[in-house]
């Protein structure tokens, strides 16, 4: 199957301008990424993709063995930047993809440069000297709701993990993204998830970092963005003026500047 249509890519702004892979998070597709963008393509060479079993891709290229491990993922974006033969490109990976850019780029490093970790976590579940927001039965309660009753838990927990109460348009539309993903890829992706431990991962990244956390992220508590930034040397830890897990929706404007300014500083 055609990798481009596969991972449904978009490919914006000029072609011979350096490139950037724009990677969404679990339960959403490249749409979330619609508000940045366009602070990007007037001088950066832009990829959106969706992963398969998300958004627009070919969901008969799905495997539960696959994609129960992240780094069926990561070979997903290797594979689309092997086709579009990209060479240090910069990874903007949301949540769960920004541990999925750390393996990309450790498997493919001629293939990315530099990597973009906005609300990431390398482990969701708190350990001794960790603190990663749940504990192991807040995980198992949320993953067995999650596979009872799917459109029930996404209608409960988007407006959470969004946050900005005031603004619930913006946790109907992540309920919406999640409510449009197929229960059973849902279920997997989840698990894969919520129960990944990258941060033996992180030890291993050497290309130029930026880490976007927010002052108050239920997902991603800002301990875990301190950890991350200790644990990549060649890393730049900053927080947004911003809560929720989604910035890049719920405050477009903050993330874009943050994102430009680490691009341009790149050149």
């Amino acid at each position: 199957m055609d990798v481009l249509r596969r991972n449904n890519v978009t490919l914006l702004g000029p072609g011979n301008g350096p490139t950037v892979v724009l990677a969404h998070g679990f339960g959403c597709d490249q749409n979330m990424w619609r508000l940045v963008v366009p602070a990007l393509v007037d001088r950066y060479r832009v990829v959106l993709f969706d992963y398969v079993g998300c958004g627009g891709s070919e969901l008969a290229a799905w495997s539960e063995q696959r994609y129960s491990s992240l780094h069926g993922y990561a070979q997903d974006v290797v594979e689309v930047c092997q086709e579009l033969d990209l060479h240090e490109a910069v990874f903007v990976g949301h949540s769960v993809s920004a541990m999925v850019g750390v393996l990309a780029a450790e498997a493919a490093p001629e293939r990315i440069g530099a990597l973009v970790m906005v609300a990431p976590s390398p482990c969701y579940v708190d350990d001794e000297g960790y603190r990663g927001g749940f504990s192991t039965e807040d995980i198992e309660e949320l993953l067995a709701t999650l596979e009872s009753n799917y459109l029930g838990w996404s209608a409960a927990m988007a407006p959470v993990i969004m946050g900005n109460a005031d603004r619930p348009d913006l946790g109907q539309e992540l309920t919406n993204t999640f409510c449009a993903t197929d229960p059973d890829i849902a279920r997997v992706f989840a698990r894969t998830t919520f129960l990944s431990d990258s941060r033996e991962d992180l030890k291993k990244v050497t290309v130029p970092t930026l880490v976007l956390e927010c002052t108050q992220d239920v997902i991603a508590p800002r301990e875990v963005g301190a950890y991350v930034h200790a644990a990549i040397p060649a890393s730049r830890l900053i927080t947004l003026d911003a809560t929720g897990h989604c910035p890049q929706l719920s405050a477009p404007e903050a993330t874009a500047q943050a994102l430009v300014a680490f691009l341009d500083g790149l050149r």
